[in-house]
């Protein structure tokens, strides 16, 4: 039997103060990582080791011997019934903020202490070697050994949604405290830095989701005024390689290839600014995106795309704002049956119908003339006029849309699953059931006019959001009765 080697792990220790919890989680993951990189380095360089290495992912966990009584206002910040409740962690330098704060209110609502210690889950030797760019792992069989045989690899069978899916049947009595497990975060990190090339550690709390480029240059546009402006409170504003400028008028270097989904931020340094990704066109995209970037918790998603207007007063231009969804995308349906209602938040939709009339200086009942509010249909055929429409159609009046894209509802929710606030303002860009198709010169015109206004109004409902308690944008909707301590 091939003996296993591990570094010495310090025993679990009880804290009441959260910063300390924080710092001994972050000792425990550097250590656990340093003895697998240093270990992995030295296997690459000498002969096939008899040895295997194995390190484990920190835990935090928590005892409750009784209900606790907190404020009914509350969506988060305590367990639902007494017991032992725990997770993993990984990366807690990136998750500083977030895990100091979640771990103050537990401690606060339950007046017990959380303990901190090594987990039984073994840290994958590719999620550990990630972040030391002197080191990669090799795809199968370039390696003089059998990696899975001397280090543990990524594991799919662990690494899934059961918590946020409402499905995880538990372990040993021991009730999750996060929606995501340390694997299930790697696993995104991962994925993110792939398809967005640019470093998680960029990405806001603020999340702003578009189907067109067109908006890229908006967005630089008002991230170099913003930099100009030292009253602003933005610092950065980082670009698709990682290319991060601090002065207005730095010059960016563009790469010869986008990435799948191109991704820029605005950046503060409490992390409050405003992430923009280009998810281009259809509901996978819209998944995928969503998928990876739900782990690093953002305080709010809005989708800010296009759209076919399906009401004949509609006009080219015009903005609507979603109150429902009809979910014909399909990408969500294993996941989260059409059968479960995606319900609009008031402080997402009140902040986009403020930024709406703010910007467009239009006020109550003249509101109206620009905008509607009403059901958004997505759908997974871009070309669904080309078929007989008498099925669609007939969908689409019954149900009352108003306007139909390939996002928004998947993006709505993903959000509701993954209880990430969210919302939708899109805007009109053609009207098929009245002839007015997307065209090149109509979308022309229509990028040249629209677009600018419309990343304004998302920009402006962001800093709106960002000024709310993160209690009141947490909105009990997206809690359910057995849930998590864990935003």
């Amino acid at each position: 039997m091939t003996k296993i080697v591990t570094p010495d792990i310090p025993k679990s220790a009880q804290f009441t103060d959260p910063g300390a919890a924080v710092a001994r989680l972050e000792e425990l993951y550097q250590s656990a990582t340093r003895f697998l990189c240093e270990n992995f380095a030295k296997s690459m360089d000498e002969d096939a080791p008899n040895l295997r290495f194995r390190a484990y992912y920190p835990e935090i966990r928590i005892k409750t011997s009784s209900y606790a009584q907190v404020d009914s206002r509350l969506s988060f910040g305590h367990v639902s019934e007494p017991g032992v409740h725990a997770t993993t962690v990984t990366r807690p330098d990136l998750f500083r903020s977030y895990l100091t704060q979640q771990i103050a209110l537990l401690i606060k609502n339950h007046d017990q202490p959380v303990s901190i210690g090594a987990s039984d889950t073994p840290i994958p030797v590719h999620f550990a070697v990630a972040n030391n760019p002197g080191l990669h792992v090799p795809h199968q069989g370039a390696a003089g050994f059998t990696l899975r045989d001397v280090f543990d690899v990524p594991d799919l069978t662990t690494t899934n949604d059961d918590i946020v899916n409402g499905v995880y049947d538990g372990e040993d009595s021991v009730g999750p405290l996060s929606l995501f497990t340390a694997q299930r975060v790697d696993y995104s990190l991962a994925r993110l830095a792939h398809y967005t090339a640019t470093d998680p550690s960029h990405f806001q709390n603020h999340v702003l989701f578009t189907n067109y480029q067109f908006y890229v240059s908006e967005f630089e546009n008002y991230a170099r005024e913003q930099l100009a402006d030292p009253d602003s409170g933005y610092t950065s504003f980082v670009s698709t390689g990682n290319v991060e400028i601090s002065e207005p008028n730095q010059k960016l270097e563009q790469p010869l290839k986008l990435p799948q989904m191109p991704t820029y931020h605005l950046k503060r340094a409490d992390g409050s600014g405003i992430t923009l990704v280009n998810i281009g066109v259809g509901p996978s995209n819209a998944k995928t995106a969503t998928d990876h970037i739900a782990v690093l918790r953002p305080h709010a998603w809005l989708m800010v795309g296009h759209c076919a207007g399906l009401r004949n007063t509609q006009a080219l231009g015009d903005f609507v704002l979603a109150h429902a969804y009809l979910r014909e995308d399909k990408v969500l349906d294993d996941d989260l049956p059409v059968w479960v209602p995606i319900p609009p938040l008031a402080e997402v939709q009140v902040a986009l119908e403020r930024a709406v009339a703010e910007v467009t200086e239009l006020e109550g009942y003249e509101l109206k003339r620009i905008m509607r509010t009403g059901t958004v249909a997505s759908v997974d055929n871009r070309n669904w006029e080309l078929r007989d429409q008498s099925g669609p159609v007939q969908r689409l009046s019954q149900s009352r849309a108003i306007a139909l894209d390939m996002e928004s509802a998947t993006i709505a929710a993903n959000g509701y699953r993954f209880r990430v606030p969210y919302g939708t303002l899109l805007c009109v860009s053609d009207k098929p059931l009245h002839g007015e198709l997307k065209l090149p010169g109509m979308a022309s015109s229509f990028y040249t006019t629209q677009v600018s206004r419309h990343l304004a109004i998302g920009i402006r409902a962001m800093e709106h959001l960002r000024g709310m308690p993160l209690e009141r944008l947490h909105s009990r909707k997206l809690r359910s009765f057995d849930e998590t301590a864990f935003l």
